[in-house]
């Protein structure tokens, strides 16, 4: 969940959501060497290959005429797939009741990581059940989120 600087985002989010695709959230990391800006788009019935060559297109376009990102990075524009991240706490409103991986920061109750399933969400406080006990897990105190797949469907 390294969500990228809030300047990267008011770039990016209205050229994904221009193109008719969610964005559902933004990686950066400003390694001098492997830097990367992860782009993670969906649609109604799922992203094909062409939906993220042309997504990425459109975003090189504005990064080049904007410049925002000194020194070298790769773009990468991918649907987020099954064990999707999670970038904002509204997201995590639309998988109650599915399985979660989080990872904190510091950790609440002894963990700092929490698999568990999705039971409410008040402000932005999120509220995790794993093996009968409720987690209640400040959006701000995670570093991570990821939805936990279920294949057995």
């Amino acid at each position: 969940m390294k969500q990228a600087p809030e300047h990267l985002l008011k770039l990016i989010e209205p050229v994904v959501e221009g193109l008719g695709y969610e964005c559902v959230g933004v990686e950066y990391s400003s390694h001098p060497k492997n830097g990367f800006l992860r782009v993670f788009i969906d649609k109604e019935g799922g992203v094909q290959m062409e939906d993220c060559t042309k997504v990425s297109h459109q975003i090189s376009g504005v990064l080049d005429v904007e410049d925002p990102i000194s020194g070298e990075y790769n773009l990468e524009v991918s649907s987020p797939g099954m064990d999707r991240p999670i970038f904002k706490v509204q997201q995590f409103e639309r998988f109650i009741g599915q399985t979660v991986q989080v990872n904190l920061f510091k950790p609440v109750d002894g963990r700092r990581n929490i698999k568990g399933v999705v039971e409410k969400v008040e402000g932005d406080d999120i509220f995790l059940q794993q093996d009968g006990q409720t987690y209640k897990v400040a959006f701000q105190a995670m570093s991570k989120a990821r939805i936990e797949p279920d294949y057995s469907i």
